[in-house]
């Protein structure tokens, strides 16, 4: 479904549906738009109903959004550092019945607004791809913010989750394969009882991204999961990935 609009701000913007019509989504017409990274991230977060939790760089909501569809009750609050973006994730919490469920604020994840550190059971985030200085940037300003990483690398996104969770909380993220190693290397020290769950295009392609979830506070050991693969052979999505990204079935972990 696509129906453009104008809202207050001046950004032009489209309505979406994510999970089957479950949620409503309006965003930017042009640069970054919702894929499948933010539905399975939300898929992935273990929370319950009751919980505080945080999403690091909400963006228009999508992950948040999708959360509060597969479990009501949670009470999330999404920290954008674009004023647009979280203009548009307010508007969507109301389409959505949930502005009492979902607060979107503006900050910065360097510096985040926040009083009380440990303030969150969960935190979950879906940080730029994009290391700063390395291939293309996006030519439009939202889009760019979404991809390219500026002073704030993952390594200050990981740290400010571990900042922001309570202890034995958990921190949840999705990003590029090709940069595990570097999420690793942040989370040492910080967190332990961390989890890979490599995703995969196809059963026979590499992974090109990673769900990471880590517990601070956790001296278990990392494991490895099985692979969540997201299409068959003639391309259709498998039960698996057709239960998350259809039924809001969370990411078995």
């Amino acid at each position: 479904m696509v129906t453009p609009g104008i809202p207050p701000g001046g950004v032009a913007t489209r309505t979406d549906a994510l999970l089957d019509g479950r949620v409503t989504l309006r965003q930017p017409v042009s640069g970054y738009r919702v894929a499948v990274d933010p539905v399975l991230l939300a898929a992935a977060v273990p929370a319950d109903a009751g919980a505080r939790v945080l999403d690091l760089g909400c963006g228009v909501g999508a992950a948040a959004l999708c959360l509060l569809a597969r479990v009501p009750g949670v009470r999330v609050v999404g920290l954008e550092r674009q004023a647009e973006l979280a203009a548009l994730a307010r508007t969507n919490a109301a389409l959505n019945d949930g502005p009492q469920s979902f607060l979107p604020v503006v900050g910065d994840v360097a510096r985040p607004p926040f009083r009380t550190d440990g303030a969150f059971d969960q935190v979950f985030a879906n940080p730029p791809y994009q290391r700063a200085g390395r291939g293309h940037a996006p030519a439009e300003p939202l889009a760019r913010a979404a991809n390219l990483e500026d002073a704030a690398g993952l390594d200050t996104w990981i740290a400010s989750a571990c900042r922001l969770v309570r202890r034995k909380g958990t921190v949840t993220l999705i990003h590029r394969a090709d940069r595990l190693d570097e999420i690793l290397a942040a989370l040492a020290g910080r967190a332990g009882g961390i989890v890979v769950v490599p995703v995969r295009p196809h059963a026979d392609a590499d992974a090109r991204r990673v769900i990471v979830r880590a517990r601070p506070g956790s001296a278990a050991p990392l494991r490895l999961t099985r692979p969540l693969v997201l299409h068959a052979a003639d391309g259709a999505d498998t039960p698996a990935a057709r239960a998350i990204l259809r039924g809001a079935a969370a990411l078995e972990i």
